[in-house]
Formats: structure tokens, C-alpha cells, sequence
């Protein structure tokens, strides 16, 4: 994620603090772009972009000759909504854990099919397959199994540090990650992945099946993570 895409989330979460602390309700306008920008100290473009943030999230409305108002949706109060894109990196540090990575394989060889549907890959197009696990203390969190198109990074992968977020190595590539397609689904682990690192008796896993794409509409990311069930919830917002 670039430190633009970065500062617009922070303004977009002080923005919503903001309205609670001033205790607007729906239908109340909101405060200009410039006032925005100088109550958070930024660039006009930075408060644009947070604001376009709550519009898409239904929080935020606009009204011909009203300017910006908030919405019906702004007085339910859902944490962390599932309709947020963020990497897996970023949801633990904002869920307060001190998350340790283990990568457990990468590997660059052929897609399979589901792969090669979801980043629209080229016949001969190969993939980088990273596998990893997140523990808080001993505790495992999640399980990923993240594929990227091996066009999207270059250089051989055993010079790459893989433990960190993967938004970032894709944004240091031009390939920034903007948004997602997921699906959720209560599973157990893969069998093998039960017995090879030891993983018995921690199911139900949540499994997010996500398609990351750029702002131009580029896949990047084909990922499955599974959260612990008994660790992990996600919140929406039903219109």
C-alpha cells in the first residue's frame, strides 16, 4: 500500500472519530475538503480521497446543492467492517496483536486451474505460492496461502523477504493493490497442512477466498487465509 493510500485511511478513521466525538447524526453535513484538510494537517487530495473512502463505504452521501452529509449507515457502529480492503498484516496490528511470521514455503512453479481463472493468467504464465503462518506468541492466527503472478515480482524470490505485508512489496512494484473479491466459508485446514506443522484440534478456520486487483482492474493476489474460528470475527454493513 503506498503512504498516500495510507494517510487517506488514517484521515478517513479520524474523520469518523471526528463525527463521533462532535456528535453528528444522519443527515448532518460534513466539514469542506479544505476545512478537512487543515483540521488533519494534509493535502486537500488526501482529504478528497478519505471522504471517496466513506462514500464507498456507505457512510458518506452527497446531495445536489447539500454538499457531503452523513448517511443512514453512519449511526451503525461496525468495527472493521469485512467491506474494508486491508492485507492481513495490517488487520493484526489494528486488532492489537504482536503478530510473528513464519514463512513456511515459497515456491515459483505453474498455476492451477482456480489460479490461473482468478489472476487471468496467459497459457505459460507461472506463479509465486507462498505459505505462511501467523502466530501471536505461540498462539497460531492464520494461515495463508498467497499466489502471485511471477511477472509482478521480479528478481529470484530467495532474495525477498517474505514476512513482511504483501501490499507493500506489490505497491514497490507499481502493482498497488486497491480492492478485493472474497468469499467466506467455515472449513477445516487442508489435511496436509493439519499434519505437517502440527495444526490439530484449532478448527473451525474461517477461510477468506480473496482476488486482489489494482485500481486498473489488474489481478495481483489471489489469497487464502484461514482465521482461526475462535479467534477471528468479521463485521458487515447490509443495505
Amino acid at each position: 500500500m503506498s503512504d498516500r493510500q495510507t494517510r487517506s485511511m488514517q484521515v478517513r478513521d479520524r474523520l469518523v472519530e471526528l463525527f463521533r466525538v462532535r456528535g453528528l447524526v444522519p443527515g448532518d453535513r460534513l466539514p469542506t475538503e479544505s476545512e478537512i484538510a487543515e483540521l488533519c494537517e494534509v493535502g486537500r487530495s488526501t482529504a478528497r480521497e478519505a471522504l471517496k473512502l466513506l462514500e464507498q463505504e456507505g457512510l458518506v452521501s452527497i446531495g445536489p446543492g447539500r454538499g457531503r452529509y452523513l448517511s443512514s449507515l453512519s449511526s451503525l457502529d461496525v468495527e472493521r467492517p469485512i467491506t474494508r480492503y486491508e492485507s492481513v498484516t495490517t488487520m493484526l496490528d489494528a486488532l492489537g496483536y504482536t503478530a510473528r511470521t513464519v514463512v513456511l514455503s515459497v515456491t515459483e512453479e505453474d498455476p492451477g486451474p482456480v489460479e490461473r481463472e482468478a489472476l487471468r493468467l496467459a497459457e505459460g504464465a507461472r506463479v509465486i505460492r507462498l505459505e505462511r503462518l501467523r502466530f501471536d506468541g505461540d498462539d497460531p492466527l492464520v494461515y495463508s496461502v498467497d499466489t502471485l503472478p511471477r511477472e509482478c515480482v521480479p528478481g529470484p524470490v530467495r532474495h525477498i523477504d517474505w514476512t513482511g505485508s504483501l501490499n507493500d512489496l506489490l505497491a514497490a512494484q507499481n502493482c498497488s493493490p486497491e480492492s478485493s473479491a472474497a468469499r467466506l466459508r467455515a472449513v477445516d485446514l487442508p489435511a496436509e497442512a493439519i499434519e505437517r506443522y502440527s495444526l490439530q484440534g484449532l478448527g473451525p478456520w474461517l477461510l477468506v477466498s480473496e482476488t486482489v486487483i489494482t485500481a486498473t482492474g489488474r489481478p495481483v493476489l489471489y489469497a487464502e487465509d484461514y482465521h482461526r474460528g475462535s479467534v477471528f470475527t468479521f463485521n458487515v454493513l447490509r443495505r
